[in-house]
């Protein structure tokens, strides 16, 4: 039987899981961790423009959507300026055209919107995915293991598969 003092843990655990506090926990902690491991004496790459301009869009949604932690490695690890980039300026770099529904939402979206509503995405998109459940009919029909030693399975859809030996 569980005592008081482990029911209490029980519910005050759930209770913060409930409220997404546990999960906030959980990303600081992991932040932390890597800003402590990351070696600040190694060199990055630098930067070029169009991975700056990625960073960007990338900052610009972890922030309207709150992931502070995630957005405090992306920073550490990319090597992404702390001040962000004038979002005019990005707006203009991406030939993204902005009017006052567009103008609080990151970026990212309104790319999406244009995409998603694109007149020629259909033709496009149609093709590829039926290109794409090809190739996975394809892969689901056949495929091939080979072992250590270089010997080849193979095996065909509607047969039998079995798998005998081995160590555990």
């Amino acid at each position: 039987m569980a005592t008081s003092s482990e029911k209490l843990k029980e519910v005050l655990k759930e209770t913060l899981d409930n409220r997404g506090i546990l999960g906030q926990i959980r990303a600081r902690i992991r932040a932390e961790v890597f800003s402590a491991l990351d070696d600040q004496s190694e060199t990055r790459p630098t930067l070029s423009n169009e991975n700056m301009l990625i960073n960007e869009l990338i900052r610009e949604y972890l922030e309207f959507n709150n992931y502070k932690y995630t957005l405090s490695v992306l920073l550490t690890e990319s090597g992404q300026p702390k001040d962000p980039i004038d979002r005019r300026f990005l707006a203009e770099e991406l030939n993204i055209t902005e009017d006052h529904a567009t103008a609080s939402t990151p970026l990212l979206y309104s790319m999406m919107t244009h995409f998603i509503q694109s007149p020629h995405k259909d033709s496009i998109g149609k093709r590829r995915r039926e290109e794409l459940a090809a190739s996975r009919q394809s892969a689901r029909d056949h495929f091939e293991l080979s072992d250590t030693s270089g010997q080849s399975f193979s095996h065909e859809a509607g047969h039998a598969f079995v798998v005998r030996g081995g160590a555990r």
